[in-house]
C-alpha cells in the first residue's frame, strides 16, 4: 500500500506541475486548449485517488487528522506532493 501511494504521490505532483506548467500556458497563450482537456483530467483523477489513498492510510495506520490535513493541503499545493512524499512517506518505505 505503501509504495503505490508513494507513486500516486509523485505523479499527482507530476501532473499537477503539467497543468500548471504546460498545459495552460498552450490553452492562453497558445490558444492550443487540447493537452489542457487531457492533463486536466488526468490531474483530477490523480487529485482523488491521492485524497482517497490518503485518507485511508492514515486510518490504516492510525495516524491523526492533522497528519491527514498535511497531505491533503500537499495535494493543493505545488511540490506539496514531493515534500510529502519526502517527509512521511519516505521514512516509512526504509523502515
Amino acid at each position: 500500500m505503501l509504495q503505490l501511494f508513494r507513486f500516486i504521490a509523485i505523479l499527482e505532483g507530476i501532473s499537477y506541475l503539467s497543468l500548471f506548467g504546460l498545459s495552460m500556458p498552450l490553452k492562453y497563450w497558445g490558444k492550443i486548449p487540447e493537452p489542457n482537456i487531457y492533463v486536466g483530467y488526468a490531474h483530477g483523477f490523480l487529485f482523488i485517488v491521492f485524497v482517497a489513498l490518503a485518507a485511508v492510510f492514515c486510518w490504516q495506520n492510525k495516524w491523526n487528522i492533522k497528519r491527514f490535513a498535511v497531505l491533503f493541503l500537499a495535494s493543493l499545493l505545488p511540490f506539496g506532493t514531493f515534500y510529502a512524499d519526502k517527509k512521511y512517506l519516505k521514512p516509512l518505505a526504509l523502515t
